[in-house]
């Protein structure tokens, strides 16, 4: 049969390990007879007792379990990205510690991919979040979807299963400040897609503070679209014209003598509407030459402290 690798980004997450691995072993029993399953847990810099929990149940089942012990916190994706790297399996699947995503999905999607389906997504219907939440979630996927990644379902996914032939091209492409969950569709690849709906968390607090939530944001758009830039041509098109018209109209009437010293109002009006424009522009193409440089720089993602399995143990690594 089959082997799936189940990538676990773990943040703070010691009140919830427990429970998780708990839930996934109970699980198993849905998956096709035979299938072998390796867990592969990756602490992003956590400073709690994270990799402590995550130890204890590597040590009761060494064979099928990997831990990944990041240098520091690089963000969720980037530990995804580090997990995605070191599984070796013919599918992996990427799911949440804190069981706000149910990991009965995973035999579910399992099965699809079985079926012949390379990317299968589980999207939520709904969602027991807090309304602050659901209110920036809603309007996130919804811009994305419109202006960016037209192929992703409604309402957003955080649960994610792939082959291992678009595994690899992750890997080869090691995309710097990008969201790899939309990376896949983006691709190419069509998503099968299921409904769930997402759990009130009960475990733990949630480290996806409002400033992650921006930056993912302003990744997420500029690593998929170009709108920013196109709304910056179309501006700065459109002030080029009122600019001129206007500038037509003050000649015409400085010669006719109805305008005798110009006014003080109306250019400190016009002065502070282009720089305004300007400065927004240039933040905008800032964001973008950013991202470049730091593309070009050739940074590593994410730096491995030590890895815990049957076959590595506690090796240093980077990638």
């Amino acid at each position: 049969m089959a082997k799936i690798s189940i990538i676990i980004p773990c943040y703070f997450n010691q009140d919830n390990i427990p429970a998780t691995t708990e839930k996934l072993l109970e699980v198993e029993k849905m998956y096709p007879v035979g299938t072998d399953i390796e867990y592969v847990f990756v602490d992003d810099g956590s400073t709690d007792n994270t990799l402590t929990e995550l130890l204890k149940f590597h040590y009761s089942l060494p064979e099928r379990t990997k831990i990944i012990k990041l240098v520091a916190n690089v963000g969720s994706y980037n530990a995804v990205l580090a997990g995605i790297s070191n599984a070796q399996s013919d599918c992996i699947a990427v799911i949440s510690a804190d069981l706000q995503d149910p990991p009965e999905l995973l035999p579910e999607m399992f099965g699809h991919w079985i079926d012949g389906h390379k990317l299968v997504l589980a999207h939520r219907e709904k969602r027991n979040d807090p309304w602050i939440d659901k209110i920036f979630s809603n309007f996130f996927h919804k811009i994305i979807k419109k202006y960016a990644v037209r192929n992703i379902p409604e309402g957003g996914f955080d649960v994610v299963l792939f082959d291992k032939e678009l595994q690899k091209e992750l890997v080869r492409m090691q995309e710097k400040n990008t969201n790899i969950f939309y990376l896949m569709p983006f691709l190419g690849y069509k998503p099968y897609t299921i409904k769930y709906e997402r759990r009130k968390r009960d475990l733990g607090k949630s480290m996806w503070t409002f400033q992650k939530k921006i930056k993912l944001l302003i990744d997420s758009f500029i690593a998929f679209s170009f709108l920013p830039i196109r709304i910056i041509s179309i501006l700065g098109l459109g002030l080029g014209i009122l600019a001129t018209l206007y500038a037509c109209i003050l000649i015409v009437l400085r010669l006719t003598g109805i305008i005798t010293v110009e006014g003080w109002t109306a250019i400190m009006v016009v002065i502070l509407f282009v720089s305004a424009f300007q400065m927004i522009a240039m933040g905008i193409i800032g964001e973008y030459v950013w991202r470049t440089l730091d593309t070009v720089r050739n940074r590593p993602i994410y730096l491995i402290d030590k890895i815990f399995s049957t076959q590595n143990t506690e090796n240093e690594k980077s990638s």
